[in-house]
């Protein structure tokens, strides 16, 4: 069976979104076409609440699913279908904005914050799909005891481990822990773009041989039917994400991301004439 080798690392940017939400930018704009289907990887990390606390205050989306995920920390949101929810440590947080919707995320001070925000792009025939929201509590994420790893399914399956299964892109999100000098490997759908990101620890990814990774990097690789990862001298933590490519054009203004320019305008227009949401 062949292993998945690293094509790229990337680490981002530092950069100020929201009201003023300190975070990591791991992937954007430039890399739809690397990691299609997924389209922006926001990776945030504190114990100063003033780096997260104004947080992101009504704004719109459309043509995306936006995945928030918490290993630790606190954020309650609402949108504009009148659903309200909170954000725990362990939980996730799936909106398909479809046609349009406007929603707010709001940190609370916690102990440490620490989790990522994932963009998945809608295929262009699902793009003005009704709006829906998923609130996925920490025990209704499947987890995966095994010897040398524990593995937490957000969404898709590893073995007997369920999550969220998605209405319109095949995703696996996966957030994995191998213990030190431990290795983990797993069958990969060889159509699948496949990457990880690292939150802790450090790794050697595709062989024994191959250069240790540190963590607060994204790896992505080519396309094989293994994916295989050994530990440093420490623990590694790292949420894997794969996808079926879409291999279609992307329009993207902010938080709106079309397959044409006319319809990104199109949106705008309907947001300054009050006719957004559908």
């Amino acid at each position: 069976m062949a292993t998945r080798k690293l094509i790229k690392t990337v680490t981002g940017s530092r950069q100020v979104d929201g009201a003023g939400v300190h975070l990591v930018r791991v992937i954007g704009y430039s890399d739809t076409k690397d990691f299609d289907p997924f389209l922006m990887l926001d990776a945030f990390d504190s114990t100063n609440p003033d780096d997260y606390v104004k947080g992101f205050p009504w704004h719109p989306h459309r043509g995306i699913e936006t995945v928030t995920y918490l290993i630790s920390g606190r954020i309650e949101h609402e949108d504009s279908l009148g659903n309200k929810g909170v954000i725990k440590s362990g939980g996730c947080q799936w909106m398909t904005a479809g046609s349009g919707i406007m929603h707010q995320e709001m940190p609370k001070s916690s102990p440490r914050m620490l989790g990522f925000q994932l963009w998945i792009n809608l295929p262009q025939q699902e793009k003005m799909t009704r709006p829906k929201y998923c609130d996925i509590q920490a025990e209704m994420v499947g987890i995966v005891e095994e010897e040398q790893a524990t593995v937490k399914v957000i969404s898709g399956e590893y073995k007997n481990g369920k999550g969220v299964q998605g209405e319109h892109v095949d995703a696996l999100v996966i957030d994995v822990q191998v213990k030190p000098g431990a290795s983990f490997s797993m069958p990969t759908n060889v159509a699948h773009n496949l990457f990880v990101y690292i939150f802790e620890g450090r790794g050697h990814f595709g062989g024994d041989d191959e250069k240790e990774i540190p963590y607060r990097t994204a790896v992505l690789f080519d396309k094989a039917e293994e994916f295989y990862v050994r530990a440093g001298a420490k623990a590694i933590r790292f949420a894997l994400f794969a996808g079926q490519p879409l291999k279609e054009s992307v329009a993207w203004g902010g938080p709106i991301v079309m397959n044409t320019r006319s319809e990104l305008m199109q949106a705008f227009r309907e947001l300054e004439e009050g006719t957004f949401i559908k």
